[in-house]
């Protein structure tokens, strides 16, 4: 397995082994419960790892993807795009652009990025709807220019 992934499943069980109640439990009894939590972690992020490996390929291999029936014009065209899109990213605040990349990009659930934040679920949404809007607008003056 991987390093970083056992890190993982060990955090994941910590902290499920903090919110559960232990007053009644004996020390083998946590123990015993720990290690379930554990193998538990590990067969889910097992089969995750599996799924996303199935339906996913190398993240290089999305830089490849060719356009079929797309003239060099096209080509050009659809990369200037990504360039003025990337460059009216580096426009926005920090905690935007943030919020954005990783709800947009990264498929983090709006949540967990208000948590790390730390501001509303409410305003993760604002300052995504704001990144996609100037973007957009960015985007869209280009096209007409």
């Amino acid at each position: 397995g991987c390093r970083s992934r056992a890190e993982d499943v060990v955090q994941d069980a910590f902290f499920r082994l903090r919110s559960a109640p232990q007053a009644t439990l004996t020390f083998k009894a946590q123990l015993s419960y720990l290690f379930q939590i554990v193998r538990n972690l590990a067969i889910d992020h097992y089969r995750k790892q599996a799924l996303e490996q199935k339906y996913t390929g190398p993240e290089a291999e999305g830089l490849n993807v060719v356009i079929q029936g797309a003239s060099p014009e096209i080509s050009h065209i659809n990369f200037s795009s990504l360039e003025k899109i990337a460059d009216a990213l580096t426009e926005l605040p920090p905690r935007t652009r943030y919020a954005f990349e990783m709800y947009r990009l990264h498929g983090v659930p709006q949540k967990d990025i208000a948590k790390e934040l730390g501001v509303s679920p409410t305003l993760v949404n604002f300052m995504i709807r704001d990144a996609l809007i100037h973007c957009r607008k960015v985007n869209g003056a280009q096209a007409e220019a």
